[in-house]
């Protein structure tokens, strides 16, 4: 498979269609990191819009979040705590934890979530929380969905990510 510069794998351009969800969303997995490469613990915190209270670090720590959600607990129907202890979606910082912890949490639950998909089909479903499935209007969503909304999820907070890095140290890139 072809790779970028940055080592991120580039998705086939023809594949089976679980093949092809799960390369995208390994593709913005590695886009997160890429965009929070070679930044100290310190930059990782920076909020560079000044607008916003949104980080870098709080990304991975939501991300996290977001893994656990709809792959163990929606998914899977594990009854799992927060990562973070926080329902709002993990961006509080903790002054306490690093980066590099953050990281490791994040990859030890995409590793998780990588495990929980591999034993199922696209069509499998997982059960929402009544607040979800007020937005989505079903009690039910399958795999192929939570695939497409996780691809979704990442790809809109790497743009995010885009913004913060430049305005951390001016690093612009794909």
């Amino acid at each position: 498979m072809p790779t970028l510069p940055d080592g991120r794998i580039v998705p086939a351009p023809t594949a089976d269609e679980p093949a092809m969800l799960a390369d995208w969303l390994d593709f913005h997995r590695a886009t997160l990191v890429v965009k929070c490469s070679g930044l100290d613990d310190a930059q990782t915190r920076v909020a560079s819009v000044r607008s916003s209270s949104l980080t870098l670090l709080g990304l991975v720590q939501h991300l996290a979040e977001v893994e656990r959600k709809w792959f163990q607990r929606v998914l899977d129907g594990r009854d799992v705590p927060w990562v973070y202890g926080d329902p709002a979606g993990g961006f509080a910082l903790d002054p306490e934890r690093t980066y590099e912890q953050a990281l490791a949490v994040w990859r030890r639950e995409v590793a998780v979530s990588r495990e929980i998909c591999e034993a199922r089909s696209l069509d499998d479903v997982g059960r929402l929380s009544e607040r979800d499935a007020a937005v989505t209007g079903s009690s039910e969503v399958s795999l192929r969905w939570i695939l497409v909304h996780l691809i979704e999820e990442y790809a809109r907070h790497n743009g995010h990510a885009d913004l913060l890095r430049e305005g951390i140290d001016g690093v612009t890139g794909p």
